[in-house]
This record gives C-alpha cells, structure tokens and sequence, in this order.
C-alpha cells in the first residue's frame, strides 16, 4: 500500500511552482529597472539602443549557466533573446524620447513604455 497523498503533493509541488513564479516576476521587474536606467544613460550620451556584443557574451554566458543547472540551454537562449529585444525596444523609446524618462528611472520607478 501507497501512503503518497497525490492530491496532497500535487498542492505542494503547485504551492512551490506559485512562488518560484511570483519570485521571476519580481525579478523581472528588477532587471527592467536596471535596464531602464541603462536605456537613459545610453540616450542622454547618444550611444546606441542595442549592443550586440554585450548580448552575444550575455547569450553565451546564460547558455552556461543554464547547462550548470540543467536547464536546457536552446530554452534559455530563447528566454533571454525575447528579453533582449523587450529591452531594445524600451531603449528605442527612451532614446526617442531623448531620455526625458531619467526622473522615473533614477528613483526606480515602473516603466512607462
């Protein structure tokens, strides 16, 4: 006879996939605000939105990251292209805006694009 309570696991595992969740969305929204403050700097000192060698070392860099936690690097190579461009974006629109968004980044605050 089994005493593994499925319903009772299948809780605890949901409870755990819960929190991890909410945890990436919290640090999501952190690395936005980094980035945000990126994006300002690069547009107030006229450099580009995009920084292609910076984001093949970061590619590079999660790829072994992901490998070291057995997470399957193609994924996570996905997961931080799809962040890159997101970024990219927020920098295009930062630098449109002539960087005028420096007051709400440098006090942290949400992105507004």
């Amino acid at each position: 006879m089994d005493d593994v309570n499925p319903k009772a696991m299948l809780a605890e595992y949901r409870a755990s996939i819960d929190n991890i969740d909410a945890a990436l969305i919290h640090m999501l929204a952190e690395r936005f605000r980094c980035t945000k403050a990126v994006g300002v700097l690069k547009a107030t000192h006229g450099l580009p939105p995009a920084d292609p060698a910076r984001e093949q070392t970061q590619i590079e860099r999660l790829r072994r990251l992901a490998d070291d936690a057995q997470l399957d690097p193609d994924f996570a190579e996905k997961f931080l292209n799809f962040i890159i461009r997101e970024v990219i974006r927020h920098h295009e629109a930062i630098a449109a805006s002539n960087g005028t968004e420096n007051s709400t980044a440098s006090r942290g605050g949400q992105q507004t694009t």
